[in-house]
């Protein structure tokens, strides 16, 4: 009988940090319109804010390991919390794109320590349960991050302009402090001879498999309330307000994972999840109608949702108790997957039109499910090589 799941003070932290961080990841797309329009930005300038973000990613993926080994995960969370506030309002405040896309390149640089922490120290405080509590995590994260196309659409239909989204949502960790500032992060227990180690090849096949599925979860994000302006001919403020239906479908389908994920296996509600968002996706990419492109996005949002934390917790599950090199190399495959799909989307969409250039994603959910039954094989062959090399006397 499996043990009941416990949430403690940090769980909660650790919670509602990876939504405010996954608000200002996801508020990137919906204001892409407005940011496009009043510096009047290409497709492929336009992209550069995501491209920026990614690019902070990975400088996180490539040494956050060093900065939190430093100065230790607590205060390295509060730090990527008041680094991506501050870049926030930097972000606010430019006018024109070099400023833009370096408030931009700040916020993914330093709030990515938050990325980097969570997801590591959530798995050893929770052990055997980190897939349950990376699942909650997301429902939380995908919750709040659905407020964030509709805050810039109410914000900007009202008067108060698309800006004050981001100023208001800048002030959260202000609260969070007051509140959970006492709380106690678990320390990584890899030794320094664990953490310099390799990470097992399975590893990084499934390392490979959240580069694709990440990047069709921003795609998706980044220019669906573009496509729907462009392709479908919905007005700009109720387009950006649409990828709330991604969001949605992200929120059910991570709700309904996080409770799956205790009876069934991660490795097959991945399988499952790919089948929906492809199915999902098709129907957005080839709809007539704007009610059609709706109910895609919706079912694409429900397939994508689960695969980022099932992925992520089968990962770091392979690298044993080397769980803070595991976690920092995830976040460098976010950052590889924001900084180069969207990107290639929107110089696709420059050359040939957005719909034409939206079948990358279609070669993307092909490729995450032909990788995730290789890295199922080898995951099935060494669990069983190392029952083999077990004497029979210890099993």
């Amino acid at each position: 009988m499996s043990l009941a799941f416990t949430r403690t003070r940090f769980t909660w932290l650790a919670y509602l940090l990876l939504a405010f961080y996954g608000f200002f990841l996801n508020i990137l797309g919906p204001i892409t319109p407005f940011l496009k329009d009043e510096l009047a930005l290409s497709y492929t300038v336009s992209s550069l804010h995501f491209t920026a973000f990614a690019a902070g990613i990975l400088g996180i993926g490539f040494g956050g390991h060093l900065i939190i080994q430093k100065i230790g995960r607590l205060r390295s969370l509060w730090l990527g919390a008041a680094g991506m506030s501050l870049s926030a309002l930097f972000l606010i405040a430019g006018r024109n794109p070099v400023l833009t896309i370096s408030a931009s390149f700040l916020m993914g640089l330093v709030g990515s320590l938050i990325l980097a922490v969570v997801p590591s120290a959530l798995s050893d405080q929770h052990g055997e349960q980190r897939a349950v509590a990376l699942a909650e995590a997301n429902v939380v994260a995908s919750t709040v991050a659905a407020s964030a196309p509709l805050m810039v659409g109410w914000f900007a239909g009202g008067g108060g302009g698309w800006r004050l989204a981001l100023g208001v949502a800048a002030l959260a960790p202000v609260l969070m402090w007051l509140i959970f500032s006492r709380a106690k992060v678990p320390e990584s227990p890899a030794s320094t001879h664990a953490s310099s180690a390799a990470l097992p090849p399975v590893y990084w096949f499934y390392w490979f498999a959240i580069v694709l599925v990440v990047s069709v979860e921003f795609c998706m994000t980044f220019w669906s309330a573009d496509y729907f302006e462009t392709v479908l001919g919905i007005p700009k403020v109720n387009a950006a307000q649409a990828v709330s239906l991604f969001l949605a479908g992200m929120i059910l389908g991570r709700l309904a994972g996080s409770r799956l994920v205790e009876r069934i296996s991660a490795r097959r509600l991945v399988v499952v999840s790919l089948l929906v968002a492809s199915l999902g996706f098709l129907m957005y990419w080839q709809a007539g109608s704007a009610f059609l492109g709706l109910s895609g996005l919706f079912l694409t949002g429900l397939g994508v949702a689960s695969l980022y934390p099932l992925i992520l917790s089968l990962a770091i599950g392979s690298a044993g108790v080397n769980t803070a090199k595991a976690g920092s190399r995830a976040t460098l495959a976010s950052g590889a997957a924001i900084l180069s799909l969207p990107l290639v989307l929107g110089r696709l969409a420059d050359l040939a039109g957005i719909r034409l250039a939206y079948g990358v994603v279609a070669l993307l959910l092909a490729g995450a499910f032909l990788i995730i039954q290789i890295a199922g094989r080898l995951a099935a062959s060494q669990s069983s090589a190392a029952g083999r090399s077990i004497p029979a006397s210890k099993r």
